[in-house]
């Protein structure tokens, strides 16, 4: 694999690795560094990439940045009871224009999902997600994206592209790849109401700020249907980081934002996982704590994946059909884990975009509401796409 435009890891950071115990998650990686290069890829399943691109922030006055301190944080963490290799592969710098780093972003990501390994982006400005996105162009046909945000970040699409405004490149850019959007942790005064209609209007999913803090596993059915999960830090509560990285009093905690990783991580289908707009500060210390633990809990859920979603074998699941204004659901429960899914019907006479039948992540309580006769909002907004 050709990953030259990746720098080795900080020889201080390096050095600050050799003193940590034997135990410690550094210890277990396998670090591209200037003396050795890139490691062996072989068996490895998660590859951790830093990269220092921040031009296209919409308040950018050239400050610089780098990743030290989330790096040494991490690699204080100890592993869990995990059997997966990880690879911390280096930074990609700035490139002599923005639409450079995007490009060797897009590489290093495709490579690497090709090899059945996911890669875990560390940013930089949330833009970055739009190059992550274009690496699945050749890869799969449709694309679902999770946004945890308190903003849409739809933006003015004919306007240069910002971390503000990449989603509406993503959907207006040819290839056009993209199935679902959907955002977690919203807050309404940071959308306009333009946004929020928009949003309606395209069928995508948007739950808010206190719906997910009210009841936190309304993300994993969300995050279980996602192939590409952004992590914007402003979604986090200003209490909970650093100075510098302080947005709004109101956002996600840190047991949530973990909680919200640990579910990407344990979803079979999500294949890249980012966490942007990193500012460090001079008391960066619980920043850089909080980014580690994030991923610290991605890996922990990706480690403890369970192939549940295959329904060709009876004995694998359970079967419920109930009936909803005379529309018959079809629900399925798995055996193994006890998590739901509905199917989404294709229609013959429309121009289907998957051309088979569509099984979507749910929870117990749709099937509970639709045996009350309500339609789950997933389920329609999810028909109503496959039938364009």
């Amino acid at each position: 694999m050709n990953f030259t435009f990746l720098t080795p890891v900080s020889d201080v950071v390096l050095a600050h690795n050799e003193l940590l115990s034997t135990q410690a998650l550094g210890k277990k990686l396998r670090i591209h560094s200037s003396q050795h290069g890139i490691p062996d890829l072989d068996n490895v399943k998660i590859a951790i990439i830093g990269v220092l691109e921040n031009r296209n922030d919409v308040n950018y006055i050239g400050e610089e940045f780098q990743l030290n301190e989330i790096r040494k944080a991490f690699y204080e963490l100890f592993p869990g009871s995990w059997t997966t290799s990880i690879a911390d592969l280096g930074d990609i710098h700035k490139g002599e224009s923005v639409e450079d780093t995007y490009f060797a972003l897009k590489t290093a990501i495709s490579e690497l999902i090709r090899k059945d390994i996911i890669p875990v982006i560390i940013g930089g400005t949330q833009d970055l997600t739009y190059a992550n996105y274009r690496a699945y162009d050749d890869i799969i046909p449709m694309v679902n994206i999770v946004n945890v945000d308190s903003k849409f970040d739809l933006g003015d699409s004919s306007k240069p592209i910002k971390n503000t405004s990449f989603v509406g490149k993503i959907i207006l850019d040819q290839p056009y790849n993209l199935f679902n959007y959907a955002t977690i942790g919203y807050q309404t005064y940071f959308n306009s109401q333009e946004e929020i209609d928009l949003m309606d209007r395209l069928y995508f999913e948007a739950y808010r700020l206190g719906q997910v803090s009210d009841d936190i596993t309304l993300a994993e059915p969300v995050l279980r249907d996602a192939n590409l999960v952004s992590i914007d830090l402003g979604s986090v509560k200003s209490s909970e980081l650093s100075l510098n990285q302080k947005h709004s009093p109101n956002g996600l905690d840190g047991k949530e934002i973990c909680a919200i990783s640990r579910y990407a991580g344990i979803s079979n289908k999500v294949s890249s996982f980012g966490v942007y707009e990193y500012k460090p500060s001079k008391d960066d210390e619980i920043t850089s704590m909080l980014v580690a633990q994030i991923l610290w809990y991605f890996i922990e859920g990706v480690n403890f994946r369970v192939k549940d979603d295959d329904f060709s074998n009876e004995n694998n699941f359970q079967k419920f059909i109930t009936l909803v204004d005379s529309q018959e659901l079809i629900f399925y429960k798995s055996n193994k884990t006890g998590r739901w899914w509905i199917e989404i019907p294709f229609l013959n006479d429309v121009n289907n975009k998957l051309k088979r039948h569509t099984l979507l992540p749910c929870m117990h309580q749709d099937y509970v509401e639709a045996c009350n006769n309500v339609v789950p909002d997933r389920w329609f907004k999810a028909f109503q796409k496959n039938c364009v």
